[in-house]
């Protein structure tokens, strides 16, 4: 892709052409995917504003596209509900689990029998009325349309990278989440969830393969500064240790004067691999096969897990 748009803008009189060659070479990606048996999944990057209505469309019509290319299941990012432009913004917008967004996806993903990664939604938290405070929580939707599980980000971002204007204190709104929750068994295998800021704990990652996790998924809203320096090292180190799929919808662009982020929507494959990045600039979706089998043969050949040592090892300097 970044072949083609350097020669676009280079010798414009090839745009047609090769506009022409990147359909035709789409075509046969998706083509290979829906004739393969593994399973298909999308990843999505969004530029979420403070228009919920907006966003909501946005985000439909690439799960639709996803869907019509094979997915079985579509991931969209932390804050693809709307990322508002100040906390008294943030706290306006937010609904509950039962509210109209939440409900117009679990449409959605009936409609068109899908299953759909929703991370992170900012939920009011459970005495909203007298603390005014949410959860950002990962919620996954079945091709029923039903709930399937609800994970409540459980590390809240306050960071202050004040050489990098980097300025931000997800606590003073965000009640941290009490507790992992177990993967789930899903269309693509067995998702462990995340939010974003989780990327950079390893214990929790680890925790979630030792669990059953076949895949990782960490839906993220990164800043450019953060994002820049460790987003793509940091998927590849929790695909390694943990020798499981990672999958990371992302947020990219201007979603309003007071922030941007980074983009780079992801998968990594559990060699390590990155095998789907949607650039830092555009919209878009990475389609990527999930082949279980190999998985399991990566697992089988370097079997990593069965060397960990027991769990007084570890503590034996505490």
């Amino acid at each position: 892709m970044h072949l083609f748009s350097a020669l676009e803008k280079r010798v414009p009189f090839l745009a047609a052409g090769l506009l022409a060659l990147r359909s035709k070479a789409v075509q046969r990606r998706v083509s290979s995917m829906m004739s393969s048996s593994h399973p298909v999944a999308a990843v999505c990057q969004v530029t979420s504003t403070p228009d919920k209505e907006a966003n909501f469309t946005a985000c439909k019509r690439l799960v639709e596209q996803a869907k019509e290319n094979g997915a079985s299941m579509v991931f969209l990012p932390e804050g693809f509900d709307y990322i508002g432009s100040s906390r008294e913004e943030t706290l306006q917008l937010s609904e509950s689990l039962d509210g109209d967004i939440i409900t117009r996806y679990t449409h959605l993903a009936r409609k068109l029998d899908v299953w759909l990664s929703l991370g992170g939604f900012h939920e009011r938290g459970h005495e909203w009325k007298s603390d005014q405070r949410i959860y950002n929580s990962h919620i996954i939707i079945d091709g029923q349309g039903q709930i399937a599980s609800v994970y409540r980000k459980g590390h809240l971002f306050d960071v202050e990278l004040t050489g990098k204007g980097v300025s931000l204190k997800e606590s003073s709104f965000t009640i941290p989440g009490p507790r992992l929750v177990p993967p789930v068994q899903t269309p693509i295998g067995k998702v462990g969830l995340g939010v974003c800021y989780d990327l950079r704990f390893p214990e929790l990652s680890s925790a979630l393969q030792r669990h059953g996790a076949e895949i990782l998924t960490y839906p993220s809203a990164f800043t450019v500064a953060t994002g820049s320096a460790h987003w793509e090292v940091l998927l590849r180190a929790r695909a390694i240790e943990t020798q499981c799929y990672v999958l990371a919808a992302a947020q990219v662009g201007a979603h309003h004067s007071k922030r941007m982020s980074y983009g780079h929507a992801s998968a990594v494959d559990p060699w390590g691999l990155v095998i789907g990045d949607c650039g830092g600039t555009d919209v878009g979706i990475a389609m990527v096969q999930i082949d279980l089998q190999g998985l399991r043969d990566i697992r089988r050949d370097m079997p990593v897990q069965q060397h960990r040592r027991e769990k007084g090892y570890y503590c034996s300097l505490d």
